[in-house]
């Protein structure tokens, strides 16, 4: 693996850290928001009002721009699978935001997910490529059929409700958000010619619309239901998509031969154990709701409820 894919391994999974709090954070501050009334302008600028939602965004955009970063140094077909780490650091925060212990069938499938997740990488080991000559044809083409699924699957969305709009809208944001971290790759190459060959390639005009849109999806996703139906999505469709754009569109070749057997395996593994972790109380509404009756970021502690409140629940 070389120094370049090494420095984006660093940069992706300090991403991954800062877009799990950020998921942590923005759950807290939407709880208290009924799910039926949706994602629309009202609710944003009722978010807006919350700090720690202003938190998990500002950690969003940090964790942005490290993936950014990191996908500028190394290859996405390396770095991509790396965020996949997202899910148990959002597990770890979640646990101890809103003090939940984690029993140790949790802690095993952690390991597991870090295993699975070595695993796949070492097999997967991609060499050659080249982002900067790029055939635009197949970009497009890529970047179409990408968006074709993005669109099916929030429609699906919108039709179901409760858990199945939230593992559609799921599916949705990780294929959007893998989409966008292709098109990154793509100015990374582009900056190489500075500010002029940044605003004369396509993608960065791609990126200002599919940023924001994608960012739109994910807040539908997180308020359609429980992170144990949306975080699938997140986990998996992300990294998927940039392992495919890297081989098929950048020309990036994963080792064959006996080394398959291993990229297999590990996919596996890494399925199993997200779907393990997504069911992990610490990730539900229950677990936040109790937390929100004890202590609040953003309001007034439970000794300083009215006395009348507190003895309702003695």
């Amino acid at each position: 693996m070389s120094g370049p894919d090494e420095a984006g391994i660093a940069l992706v999974l300090l991403a991954a850290l800062l877009n799990a709090c950020s998921t942590v954070l923005q759950r807290r501050a939407a709880r208290d928001e009924p799910h039926e009334a949706g994602f629309s302008v009202g609710v944003l600028l009722g978010l807006c009002r919350r700090p720690t939602w202003l938190g998990g965004i500002g950690c969003m955009i940090a964790g942005f721009l490290f993936q950014a970063a990191a996908l500028t140094m190394g290859r996405i077909a390396v770095v991509q699978p790396l965020l996949i780490a997202e899910l148990p650091l959002t597990l770890l925060l979640a646990a101890l935001v809103f003090r939940y212990r984690l029993p140790r069938r949790e802690w095993w499938a952690i390991v597991l997910l870090a295993a699975g997740l070595a695993v796949f990488v070492v097999c997967l080991s991609p060499t050659g490529g080249d982002v900067r000559h790029a055939p635009t044809v197949l970009s497009v083409l890529a970047l179409t059929l990408g968006l074709a699924v993005v669109l099916v699957l929030t429609l699906v969305g919108r039709v179901r409700h409760g858990q199945q709009r939230a593992g559609a809208l799921g599916l949705a944001t990780g294929t959007l958000f893998g989409i966008v971290a292709a098109l990154v790759s793509g100015l990374g190459a582009a900056w190489a010619d500075g500010l002029p060959g940044l605003l004369a390639a396509w993608q960065t005009y791609a990126v200002i619309v599919l940023g924001p849109a994608s960012f739109f999806l994910l807040q539908a996703a997180l308020r359609a239901g429980e992170l144990d139906a949306s975080q699938p999505g997140f986990t998996l469709m992300n990294p998927l998509i940039g392992v495919l754009w890297g081989v098929v569109v950048f020309g990036q070749h994963p080792r064959g031969g006996v080394w398959i057997v291993g990229e297999v395996a590990g996919a596996a593994v890494l399925v199993v154990a997200t779907l393990l972790l997504v069911r992990s109380p610490a990730l539900s509404d229950e677990v936040r709701s109790e937390a929100g009756r004890t202590r609040h970021l953003d309001g007034p502690s439970q000794r300083e409820q009215a006395p009348h409140e507190m003895a309702g629940r003695s």
